[in-house]
């Protein structure tokens, strides 16, 4: 996020690089960084002759070079964007030739998404030399929380932990949909104000009471009751709580319960930089290893690795999705 800032930052200064190679497995800063080259590098006036969007599918590397090339029209600059980039990874390297010598008047932009392109080769080498290359990593789990903390302090905005945890477990790590969930919530609910589990239920429709967070901390407290409760929802609504995904969760969860057990400085902000969660979630791992022992916990990893395999189909003779739920309640309760 820094990076790209510092990206941002330079262009409004009017450093500008003749070619940015964005690259990477997260798609989301790709698409800002073009995004915001797209609307600011050239006025509005100098556009139509002047900046030009193509797609790798479309287009060889010599139609790249042969646009890159060309002269702006009554202006100081062209802008050339290559969206899909990674379409033209087969042949990709072939933009070495042009990196070495860019056209100065243009700004190429190349967005190679899901992909990286060989540090050792000469089109990195000579990028990184003439322009600019930024790779945009997929973050872990455990680190979108603090990113959708951060885009929303930017808006002046802050949200409860549980809302922005609800948000990771239903929509993963996929940045562009947080966003575009996050953008819905800015529309309706006034800047200055605290996001909360209960509008998240409301306006993005995640239940705040039956969802994988809520069981992760039902059967941390040893809540029978309510556990069953949810596996009783998530059964009757699989297709928006897929076991894959809750049994992967549930076995994140545990297997920081583990580590917590091996760790001798319990206190909130050593275990909270130890197993990288927020500290507030710090009581949930500390109330779950009372309920858990060491011998227990190593048990509970052990049924979470055997319910994934029946998840999968693999001797479990297509069980439903609650049944090996429910029998993986029983035996982590039991």
């Amino acid at each position: 996020m820094d990076e790209v800032k510092q990206i941002v930052s330079n262009i409004k200064k009017g450093d500008i690089k003749p070619i940015y190679f964005l690259m990477g497995e997260e798609p989301y800063y790709i698409d800002r960084i073009a995004e915001f080259i797209d609307k600011n590098v050239l006025a509005e006036e100098e556009k139509g002759f002047n900046q030009m969007v193509l797609y790798g599918r479309d287009v060889t590397i010599d139609d790249i070079v042969a646009n890159a090339k060309r002269f702006p029209m009554m202006a100081e600059r062209q802008v050339v964007i290559v969206k899909e980039a990674q379409d033209l990874s087969r042949t990709i390297e072939k933009l070495g030739d042009y990196a070495e010598n860019p056209q100065p008047s243009t700004v190429l932009v190349m967005c190679y998404k899901y992909k990286k392109i060989d540090k050792r080769k000469k089109l990195y080498k000579t990028v990184a030399k003439t322009g600019i290359i930024y790779e945009s990593k997929k973050l872990y789990e455990n680190q979108v929380s603090d990113w959708i903390r951060r885009v929303l302090a930017g808006a002046k905005y802050n949200i409860e932990p549980k809302a922005a945890q609800m948000l990771v477990e239903f929509l993963g790590t996929d940045l562009s949909k947080i966003n575009n969930e996050l953008e819905k919530l800015k529309l309706i609910i006034p800047a200055g104000s605290q996001i909360t589990a209960t509008q998240i239920e409301e306006n993005i429709g995640i239940s705040k009471d039956f969802n994988n967070f809520e069981l992760r901390k039902a059967i941390g407290s040893r809540n029978e009751i309510k556990a069953y409760r949810i596996i009783k929802y998530f059964s009757q609504n699989p297709k928006d709580n897929p076991l894959v995904v809750t049994i992967s969760l549930l076995y994140s969860f545990f297997s920081q319960v583990l580590q917590y057990h091996g760790l001798s400085d319990k206190s909130q902000r050593s275990v909270a930089s130890a197993l990288k969660i927020n500290p507030y979630f710090v009581k949930d791992y500390s109330e779950a290893a009372q309920n858990y022992p060491m011998k227990k916990v190593s048990q509970i990893v052990g049924l979470l690795r055997d319910a994934d395999v029946k998840s999968k189909g693999v001797g479990a003779s297509n069980l439903p999705q609650g049944d090996i739920l429910k029998e993986l309640l029983v035996k982590i309760m039991r």
